[in-house]
């Protein structure tokens, strides 16, 4: 029996990965020593306090007090180490924004922990009994391995050395693991390139025997097309449909952009890609571009365009600013660094005003909905506590031209008074909380809820509704069902849009991860918070794969010379996938033809 199991049948939770020792201030994990404590940073001339917080040292992870203050109407934090010097960095990049979005914070309702508290966080993951939120989007890494070889990976088999793939009976395992917080389930399935396993859709049937209400497919969507090309368009057809019938929900997939330079990944296959979810009826796909300075950010409202103009199969595009990674110079990190406010202004500029920055809400918005919810049926399906700065939403409405182009954005804020909203749904939730122990509470409570139906239409501007758009019963559906199907209704009807920006180790505020509901898996049956487990990779990500890991030697002699290594590796015909019409018609109107029709890139 392993240590950490050893703990879990002796007090019911893992031991922590940890130890804490207060009076020489050192926390040991994993063989390392990681100090604590610091000067409390002073601020400069013309820098305005907002918050106290605790970070780290980006050189050493000594675990430091510091500050998030606003200077020039922006927002940073600053620690000091003793070893390294002061550390300051860009925050959140309009501090108008951010004293918006912190108005609607929440803190979450607690966790049931999986780990004994004995260290101070980052580093008694997970879930230590400090922590804030409960799951609501479990990552489970299926493979390591990947087709692709990007130059930014550190991440694929061959260039780590090993495999990591976990055992159905291990992932069933975890997903039991994740069942104990007793919440509803949403795994996202990722690697490394999770369509690698040719026993994917068995995953898939076996997250949906377990209780997993929504399955994400996490991917770079090339497979489908190499499948086209490759096997024919039926086989790639039918493979997706097999997942689809299998439980699969949504397809997360990979799109920095519309152009081969900012998206080198998969520009040329993604035509092939969404043609086979089309035929398949996987029609729940949301783009993901990661959004990298100099590189893709001028091209933000064409991704918007080109998920609105495939919007009977895309569902959503949530935008991810990149995470600095390695240690870097700060002339450099100002030159790269992209914050929710940059992403939020560019879309704003990038469709001529028409989805503007004050159309975002942050995400623990969802929680007050959640918290209403719980007041009204008794029962606490998933809560978004997040912090106010790891990520925001809207939705859109598309109307188009003669063409079938999209024309207009018409974001919900333009006909739904949702600030106001927000505000009746606190007042309600008050009220329903104080009718809990009466004596006819739940008569008193069914009539709230005629009278939230009854009220719901005075927040909606009938002269700016869209035409077609019938909001006040996709919103009753959303309150009266509470679930993904009456969610998903609102989704085909409008484009959500999303942004998540995930920290690195200069901008790292631990306050922030102690709020995150989105966490990973792992065998030894830990959960752990997505910025711990990947910005102290080496401590959590690094350290967990390789202690699972299957040589990659040993790997080829179980499934044979081209299941990693060269044999598995995707190699790009550029000319074939720009030889037929849907490559073209995808982009056509987004795109302009001299780059559509221009010679071939390299791959």
């Amino acid at each position: 029996m392993k240590p950490l199991e050893k703990s879990r049948a002796d007090s019911g939770l893992l031991d922590a990965p940890s130890i804490f020792d207060a009076k020489s201030g050192r926390i040991t994990i994993n063989g390392r020593e990681i100090a604590f404590g610091g000067p409390l940073p002073r601020l400069g001339e013309g820098e305005k306090l907002i918050a106290y917080t605790t970070s780290l040292c980006p050189y050493c992870y000594r675990v430091l007090p510091a500050v998030i203050f606003e200077r020039e109407g922006k927002v940073f934090i600053k620690r000091t180490c003793p070893e390294h010097g002061t550390i300051e960095e860009l925050y959140f990049s309009s501090s108008r924004l951010y004293h918006r979005f912190m108005r609607f914070e929440e803190e979450g309702i607690g966790v049931t922990p999986h780990v004994k508290l004995r260290s101070p966080c980052p580093f008694n993951c997970g879930l230590c009994p400090r922590h804030k939120n409960h799951t609501a989007l479990a990552n489970l890494v299926v493979t390591n391995r990947c087709d692709l070889s990007c130059w930014y990976c550190f991440f694929y088999a061959e260039k780590v050395g090993y495999v990591y793939e976990p055992s159905l009976e291990q992932i069933r395992e975890m997903i039991r693991q994740y069942r104990k917080e007793g919440v509803s389930m949403a795994v996202q399935i990722t690697g490394g390139e999770p369509t690698l396993r040719p026993d994917l859709p068995e995953i898939i049937r076996l997250l949906k025997e377990e209780g997993v209400t929504h399955i994400q497919l996490n991917t770079h969507g090339v497979t489908f097309a190499r499948m086209w090309f490759e096997e024919g368009v039926e086989a790639a057809v039918k493979y997706a449909r097999v997942l689809r019938e299998a439980g699969l929900n949504t397809v997360y997939m990979s799109f920095d952009g519309v152009t081969p330079r900012a998206n080198p990944k998969n520009h040329w296959e993604a035509p092939y890609t969404l043609e086979v979810f089309r035929k398949a009826g996987v029609t729940s796909v949301v783009l993901v571009p990661t959004v990298i300075k100099s590189i893709n950010d001028g091209e933000l409202g064409d991704i918007i365009r080109f998920a609105a103009k495939h919007i009977d199969v895309v569902r959503g595009v949530n935008f991810q600013p990149v995470s600095l990674t390695g240690r870097m110079r700060r002339d450099v990190r100002e030159k790269y660094r992209v914050t929710i406010p940059d992403v939020l202004q560019w879309v704003e500029e990038q469709t001529d005003g028409q989805i503007p920055a004050e159309s975002w809400f942050p995400i623990p918005v969802a929680a007050k909905f959640s918290y209403f919810i719980e007041a009204l049926s008794g029962e606490l399906k998933v809560c978004m506590g997040n912090h106010p700065a790891c990520g925001s939403a809207t939705y859109v409405f598309i109307e188009r031209g003669a063409d079938g182009l999209p024309s207009r954005f018409i974001p919900i804020t333009s006909f739904f008074d949702v600030e106001g909203f927000i505000e009746y749904i606190e007042e309600k939730t008050g009220e329903l909380r104080k009718t809990e122990d009466a004596l006819f509470s739940r008569f008193r409570k069914t009539l709230q809820a005629a009278s939230i139906l009854k009220d719901l239409p005075k927040f909606i501007d009938r002269e700016k509704l869209p035409q077609g758009l019938n909001i006040t019963k996709l919103l009753m559906n959303v309150f009266i069902k509470r679930n993904y199907e009456a969610l998903g209704q609102l989704h085909y009807k409008m484009l959500f849009l999303g942004n998540m920006h995930f920290m690195d180790l200069y901008n790292y505020d631990v306050e922030r991860v102690m709020r995150c509901n989105i966490h990973y898996l792992s065998p030894d049956g830990r959960v752990i918070p997505f910025c711990a487990y990947n910005v102290l990779n080496d401590i959590y990500r690094d350290n967990i794969l390789w202690k699972y890991r299957i040589g990659l030697d040993e790997y080829k002699k179980r499934y044979g010379e081209k299941s990693v290594g060269p044999g598995v590796k995707y190699v790009r015909n550029i000319k074939l996938l720009k030889s037929t019409p849907i490559y073209y018609e995808a982009y056509k109107g987004i795109v302009p033809d001299s780059v559509l029709k221009g010679g071939a890139a390299k791959s």
